[in-house]
């Protein structure tokens, strides 16, 4: 069994998905402790002038303060003196998306995301990781973190992890964690090192004379390519039509 792990991400980018739909299980990271400009609450997605950030505002906290604990920043009368980062965040898919070929087929679903009140910015994350899992046909299983009761730090954290799933296999990317992975310990423990090869697909995009932008949340992939998304994530080919997005 291969396991995979990563924090909840706002908008998960193609990688992780990736990362994600080749493992057999998959933890997401909750009770790691929040880092500041980091994808926890903030993705990028394509606008007329090129990649821009979509944040989720956060209430204060303390340095040591976990993804689990961090709550949304709504305010107390928010429309009053300013526009909501719903709002906003929606208006903002509407005018840069609402012509994409498959806006259509999601935009309910998206709206939803963008007019339910949200507390917990964990709760959102897991329901934006659901949508994509979803639209992308990623069945595996999820667990969370927070629920494992895990032990130690960094790779005896993850031996624990393995350990307690069952799993033989840990898939790593390959970002932060190579700094920190003991891949001897890990063997020790009767436990394999997987490490993803992940070459970011091109696609059809809104603004083509922006030229392609990578790295983006899924939604860009999603709303722009619909049924294919998930042949197009996993390496597939697809038709590059200069001008088909305006």
């Amino acid at each position: 069994m291969i396991l995979a792990a990563h924090q909840p991400h706002f908008m998960p980018w193609l990688g992780y998905l990736d990362k994600m739909a080749q493992a057999d299980v998959f933890v997401v990271m909750d009770d790691l402790q929040y880092e500041r400009e980091n994808f926890q609450n903030r993705q990028r997605l394509k606008l007329n002038n090129g990649a821009a950030w979509l944040t989720v505002p956060l209430e204060r906290g303390t340095q040591s303060d976990r993804i689990c604990d961090k709550r949304i920043a709504n305010g107390d009368k928010p429309r009053e003196h300013r526009e909501h980062w719903q709002t906003r965040t929606w208006n903002t898919l509407r005018t840069h998306y609402g012509k994409a070929a498959h806006w259509a087929a999601y935009a309910a679903e998206l709206e939803d995301v963008f007019t339910r009140p949200w507390e917990r910015l964990v709760e959102l994350d897991l329901h934006m990781l659901g949508l994509a899992r979803t639209w992308l046909g990623i069945t595996g299983p999820v667990l969370h973190s927070s629920s494992l009761e895990l032990v130690g730090q960094k790779t005896a954290r993850i031996i624990d992890m393995c350990k307690k799933v069952g799993a033989s296999a840990y898939l790593s990317g390959r970002g932060g964690s190579t700094g920190y992975l003991d891949v001897d310990a890990l063997r020790a423990s009767g436990i394999s090192v997987v490490w993803q090869t992940f070459a970011h697909p091109e696609y059809p995009q809104r603004y083509p004379a922006l030229g392609f932008v990578p790295y983006l949340g899924f939604l860009d992939l999603v709303l722009n390519c619909g049924p294919d998304s998930r042949r197009i994530l996993s390496g597939g080919e697809v038709a590059l039509r200069a001008g088909a997005l305006p």
